[in-house]
């Protein structure tokens, strides 16, 4: 089993003039440590639930972008890019070109967008449920175009490219959907996701079923289930506490899970999850 680290509190990283510091210490011991990835809010304001509204949130790519310079083998990703928040093949050209200036340690994480406040907040269009998982399904066809090199024009009902050129690429980064539903989301992963992303605040039963109904959606449509990389994101609040860690880790590869990203509302366990959390999972 894999284990990952994601970044969603920014106020433990102190005066945004220590951020850059702070930051990249942090994905260095990360690293240092063994964590397989590291990840990223896609959010400008705060979550609701999180934390205030106004607390420091920095933007994903950018961030990204600069963690990227500092290290150099752990995988980068959102978690998880809102559809709505860029145009299709800037977000395709963004991720392609961090791909490339990383080494190709990336994966396109995405999901339908969901923080109605945020984008009224600054501007940013917020239609429909509907609508954004049919601008969701035509990006995800359009990252696989992309993606690969295909530069054949493409003709959506949302979205019109002549000449999707997209060049230097390093191989094809990993498309990561996130998200619960049934009917639309994991029907998307089973179609266009090489990884789906399920949130681990739920009960270990629903997380059994949401994995098989992704595997009826593979099943329906010809695709090898085994072929999906299954993730979910947990938080712990107590990191020192890495028996219980370890435990959960063991629970979740039984459930089907080949990698979990936690958040942790302090990073000053990351050398002792090195030590004793990722080599006790390693062999899961």
């Amino acid at each position: 089993m894999r284990i990952g680290l994601q970044i969603h509190l920014y106020k433990q990283v102190g005066a945004p003039i220590d951020m850059g510091r702070v930051l990249g210490e942090t994905a260095q011991a990360a690293e240092n440590a063994g964590f397989y990835s590291l990840w990223v809010l896609d959010h400008f304001f705060q979550m609701e639930g999180a934390g205030a509204v106004d607390e420091p949130m920095l933007e994903a790519y950018t961030t990204l972008g600069y963690l990227a310079a500092l290290t150099q083998q752990i995988k980068l990703g959102v978690m998880v890019t809102g559809v709505i928040y860029r145009y299709p093949a800037i977000l395709v050209k963004m991720l392609t070109t961090l791909d490339v200036l990383s080494g190709g340690r990336c994966y396109l994480g995405i999901g339908a967008a969901w923080y109605e406040r945020e984008a009224r907040g600054l501007g940013i269009p917020f239609p429909s449920t509907g609508e954004r998982f049919e601008r969701l399904e035509e990006t995800l066809q359009i990252a696989h175009r992309m993606l690969s090199g295909d530069r054949q024009p493409y003709q959506g009902k949302h979205y019109r490219l002549d000449e999707p050129i997209n060049e230097p690429r390093i191989g094809r980064p990993p498309i990561l959907i996130g998200g619960m539903g049934e009917q639309k989301t994991l029907r998307l992963v089973a179609r266009y996701g090489d990884a789906c992303n399920l949130d681990g605040g739920v009960s270990d039963e629903v997380l059994r079923h949401k994995l098989e109904v992704l595997r009826g959606h593979c099943m329906d449509i010809g695709r090898n289930f085994e072929n999906i990389e299954k993730t979910v994101i947990c938080h712990v609040s107590n990191p020192h506490d890495v028996e219980s860690v370890i435990k959960r880790c063991h629970t979740l590869h039984l459930i089907g899970f080949q990698q979990v990203m936690f958040n942790m509302p302090t990073w000053s366990a990351l050398d002792l999850w090195g030590r004793e959390v990722i080599p006790a999972v390693a062999t899961l």
